[in-house]
C-alpha cells in the first residue's frame, strides 16, 4: 500500500515548498487515496506507469511528468515575478504547486495495467477523463474551487473556460511536456 511517506519520498522537493500545512497534507491524502482506489500498491508500479496512453512516452513515466509539469509551471510563474516591474495579477505559489502535483492525479483511476506488460484505460477512465475524476478527488479532500479549476481546466476540458492564473501555467507546462512527444512520434519534431 502506498502511504504518505511514499508520496513524500517522490514529491518531497515540491511538498516542502507548500507553506500551508493543511494543503500539503490534503495533497498527500489525494495521492494516497487515488493510489488505493486505482489499485496502485507500490512506488515501483507507479514508476512504470506511462504519463499518457495517447502517444509513445519514450520512457517518461507518470511521476517524472508530474514533477516536470510542476517545476515548469513554477518556472513560468517565477519568470514573470522576476521580470515584470509590476505583476498584473497575484500568483498563489501554494496553489500552483498543489495544482502541479494534482493536475493528473485522476490518471491513477483512468489507467490500469493491461495484463500483458502494458497499460490501458480502466472502466473509470472510459467513463471519466482524468481532469474530471481528479477534480472530484480534490473536492472530496476539501480543496477550494480554485484548486479544482486547475485540475478541471488544465487539459482540453478547460478550453474557453474561466481559469485562475495557476491553471494557465499548469496548462502551458503540461502541453510543453506532451506536444514534443506527439511531434516526435509524428515525425514533426526537428532534432
Amino acid at each position: 500500500m502506498i502511504t504518505d511517506r511514499d508520496i513524500e519520498k517522490i514529491f518531497g522537493e515540491f511538498l516542502k515548498q507548500i507553506k500551508d500545512r493543511k494543503m500539503r497534507q490534503m495533497t498527500m491524502k489525494v495521492w494516497v487515496d487515488g493510489c488505493r482506489d486505482g489499485g496502485w500498491k507500490t512506488l515501483k508500479e507507479l514508476e512504470k506507469m506511462p504519463f499518457t496512453l495517447l502517444t509513445d512516452c519514450h520512457g517518461v513515466n507518470f511521476i517524472e511528468h508530474t514533477k516536470a509539469v510542476t517545476a515548469g509551471a513554477m518556472g513560468l510563474a517565477r519568470a514573470q515575478t522576476d521580470s515584470y516591474r509590476k505583476l498584473p495579477y497575484r500568483i498563489d505559489m501554494d496553489r500552483l504547486i498543489v495544482g502541479g502535483l494534482l493536475h493528473d492525479v485522476g490518471k491513477l483511476l483512468e489507467t490500469t495495467p493491461d495484463g500483458k506488460g502494458g497499460y490501458k484505460k480502466s472502466k473509470t477512465g472510459a467513463c471519466l477523463r482524468h481532469p474530471i475524476s481528479g477534480t472530484v478527488m480534490a473536492k472530496m479532500a476539501g480543496f477550494p474551487d480554485e484548486v479544482a479549476n486547475i485540475i478541471a481546466c488544465h487539459a482540453k476540458e478547460g478550453e474557453g473556460a474561466p481559469q485562475v492564473i495557476e491553471t494557465v501555467f499548469i496548462h502551458q507546462a503540461d502541453f510543453a511536456t506532451f506536444n514534443p512527444l506527439v511531434m516526435k512520434n509524428g515525425g514533426k519534431l526537428i532534432e
